[in-house]
């Protein structure tokens, strides 16, 4: 009986493993007036989370706001009036993070984001046209060239997530806008996965196993 308890119990053990880590896109066409969720940072003011450029008006062939975007918005670019290139966007906080989106504007295919950690290891890397962010034409008024794109966060990435590194290889901007993160509420006590319930379950199959084998068990003189 006890042998068979932690057998299963090892088994059990062997499934409880952490969630898959993995970052999932969507997108969808932008509109004007923007329509997404109230944005974490819309760029209207300045922030100490983003060491990157913020404009406030479009130049030809180098930078333009993006469709739907008012105020204020990000941009990082191969040359100073697009921005400076990289831009980090830091996106730390209190809870783990469940999904992230912003304006995408006038997708390029050299447009390129990076998810990192806190130490700079990278999670996951998108780039315009591909990965679900398409297409990539750099249309400037076409609310499909400007979607609203959604990260959806999964296992460890949702705490690991630190920073997000945004670049622009060519030679126009990478310009993006109004960043909503969804946090894990503070109040939220996430509900054990089924193989760790198993586990627990297993657990305390074997103490009441290991309690009977000492009660059944008789001594000689």
């Amino acid at each position: 009986m006890l042998k068979k308890a932690l057998l299963t119990l090892a088994a059990c053990t062997a499934v409880a493993l952490p969630a898959h880590a993995a970052i999932v896109v969507s997108s969808v066409p932008g509109s004007d007036p923007y329509a997404g969720p109230a944005p974490t940072y819309n760029f209207d003011s300045p922030t100490a989370a983003w060491d990157g450029s913020v404009f406030f008006d479009s130049l030809s062939g180098h930078r333009a706001q993006p469709f739907g975007s008012t105020g204020g918005y990000a941009s990082v670019g191969a040359d100073p009036d697009g921005g400076v290139s990289p831009g980090t966007l830091d996106v730390t906080g209190p809870n783990a993070i469940l999904s992230l989106s912003f304006i995408w504007g006038s997708i390029d295919d050299y447009n390129q984001v990076e998810f990192q950690d806190a130490l700079g290891n990278v999670l996951a890397t998108f780039t315009g046209g591909s990965d679900g962010i398409a297409p990539a034409d750099g249309n400037q008024t076409s609310a499909d060239s400007n979607r609203l794109v959604t990260f959806t966060i999964t296992g460890d990435d949702r705490t690991n997530l630190a920073k997000l590194v945004f670049t622009s290889g060519g030679q126009n901007a990478f310009e993006f806008d109004n960043v909503f993160i969804e946090r894990l509420p503070p109040q939220n006590n996430p509900v054990p996965e089924p193989a760790t319930w198993a586990m627990m379950i297993a657990g305390f199959g074997l103490i009441g196993a290991s309690m009977r084998i000492r009660r059944t068990r008789v001594f000689f003189a």
